[in-house]
């Protein structure tokens, strides 16, 4: 129980130094938000998360090593809320995630991504234009699109090798026609009808050879997106579970130190309680 406090001390201190890097990343990503959505998109989450940690860390911290009972008090308050937040996030996102992956496509390694396979909040956000122009944005100033090309021998690979790829949702819904649209392929992102029919489905119609507008505003892209998100959150969500764990001992060991702190500033002797202390026996043993 006394090694409580130098423990949830050193704890917090580590804590105290991981936030630094964080605030840092944020203040890194506004000074570049004039150039690109993507990053304004990210910047000021990063940083309420970094000042979050700073402040609560602080706050044990101090609390342990100068027992005081008040910050410990306020340190517990904060980190319940936490936990509380963590664990609705966590089943918040296996909800949002729980519809839509790709379709297969014959003769093609890669799969392709329907809208209509999504539904509920996450589809909403996603596909409101307001959101959506920021997150098209953000998946042009990332250049994923121009990444896929391949020069072999000083020319394209050709549409048989380009059809053995392993594309990502976000490249497979964003960067290239549907298959059934029937276009013919160039290279990676330059795809021409060919005389032949186009399919009926829209985003036949929405792709385009311009490099800067591809099908960026396409359903297929806001599909693979929707996949892109659906695999992260995920991978977030075992991470966040981690936390969680951590999170618990963290708070197991504050409470430990609050009583600690509680105890000393009543004068209690380690292991005698209160009611001993206030109302002795007659009998001692």
């Amino acid at each position: 129980m006394r090694n409580s406090n130098h423990l949830i001390g050193l704890l917090n201190f580590f804590t105290f130094l991981l936030s630094i890097p964080i605030i840092g990343g944020g203040i890194w990503l506004s000074s570049r938000a004039n150039n690109t959505d993507c990053l304004k998109f990210l910047q000021w989450p990063l940083i309420v998360i970094g000042v979050s940690i700073m402040v609560v860390s602080l706050a044990g911290f101090a609390g342990a090593c100068y027992r005081n009972t008040h910050l410990m008090r306020f340190y517990l308050f904060v980190m319940f809320f936490i936990i509380a937040a963590l664990i609705g996030f966590i089943i918040f996102a296996y909800a949002v995630t729980d519809k839509g992956s790709g379709r297969p496509v014959m003769d093609r390694a890669y799969s392709e991504y329907h809208l209509e396979d999504y539904s509920g909040w996450l589809k909403d956000r996603v596909t409101d234009d307001s959101y959506w122009g920021k997150i098209s944005s953000c998946i042009r100033d990332s250049k994923v699109c121009p990444k896929m090309r391949r020069v072999i021998n000083g020319a394209p690979e050709t549409a048989d090798m380009f059809s053995l790829r392993k594309l990502n949702p976000v490249q497979s819904g964003c960067c290239k026609p549907p298959a059934e649209c029937g276009f013919v392929y160039e290279n990676e992102t330059l795809w021409n009808p060919g005389g032949g029919l186009v399919g009926s489905n829209p985003d036949c119609t929405r792709w385009s050879n311009d490099q800067e507008q591809l099908c960026y505003q396409c359903d297929s892209c806001k599909a693979g997106v929707l996949a892109s998100l659906k695999k992260s959150w995920r991978k977030v969500s075992v991470i966040n579970i981690v936390v969680l764990i951590i999170l618990v001992i963290f708070y197991v060991i504050g409470c430990a130190a609050f009583r600690n702190n509680r105890r000393i500033d009543n004068d209690e002797p380690y292991g005698e309680a209160r009611m001993t202390k206030s109302r002795p026996s007659r009998i001692q043993f």
